[in-house]
């Protein structure tokens, strides 16, 4: 469960289009507080999938080999198949342009309730699914699982923490390299949505069939 966890939570913190987004919040007059209302949004969304699932499991993994354990790696290999066929169609497609979202316009008038439920909209909800998949083997009789799972929303989260603690210290020279950032991650963004598509995908695929054929 654990090593799932970190590619997929280091997956869901690499993704070019939150990134991209939370970058441009906090370039805008409002910045750190927009920033920060997105971070807490973002994190929040993770947790709650977490409880939900710790909800349904009672905090104890299903029995191998049972109907419920089945059904979940069948979910995570549905998940990872459907990943590698996205990564797939992403890659053969004619590239396409680009432009700025609709949304980018009314940046500065954002309010902090808006810049969370752009979280919301953002969050690549195909990896949170994975990554709720797997929690289902958490115990929460044991202190590991407890870090594991606390640890796999701050891994998919750092990359915001890393960009707004960035902009408190140091704003002037932050702007400047976010933006530079930002500017590299759409003109490389088919390019990052295929390669982690793909790389989740299969790992989620062979790990799923791994488990099923043992």
């Amino acid at each position: 469960m654990v090593l799932d966890l970190v590619v997929i939570g280091t997956a869901i913190t690499l993704g070019p289009l939150h990134n991209s987004a939370f970058i441009l919040l906090l370039s805008s007059r409002h910045g750190v507080r927009q920033g920060l209302a997105f971070l807490l949004s973002w994190l929040a969304n993770l947790v709650v999938v977490i409880a939900c699932v710790m909800l349904l499991t009672g905090g104890q993994p299903p029995a191998r080999h049972s109907v419920p354990s089945t059904a979940v790696i069948v979910a995570k290999l549905v998940i990872g198949l459907a990943l590698v066929l996205y990564g797939a169609h992403r890659h053969r497609r004619p590239p396409r342009p680009h432009g700025p979202p609709r949304w980018t316009a009314r940046i500065d008038n954002a309010s902090p309730v808006a810049a969370a439920g752009l979280a919301w909209l953002l969050q690549p909800w195909a990896l949170v699914g994975a990554g709720a998949a797997t929690t289902v083997d958490a115990n929460l009789s044991t202190l590991a699982d407890w870090l594991a799972l606390t640890g796999y929303c701050l891994l998919a989260t750092l990359s915001l923490v890393v960009m707004e603690m960035y902009v408190v210290w140091a704003p002037t020279v932050a702007n400047a390299r976010l933006n530079a950032l930002r500017r590299w991650l759409e003109q490389h963004q088919e390019q990052l949505i295929v390669t982690l598509s793909l790389l989740l995908g299969l790992c989620l695929t062979a790990r799923s069939i791994a488990e099923l054929v043992t």
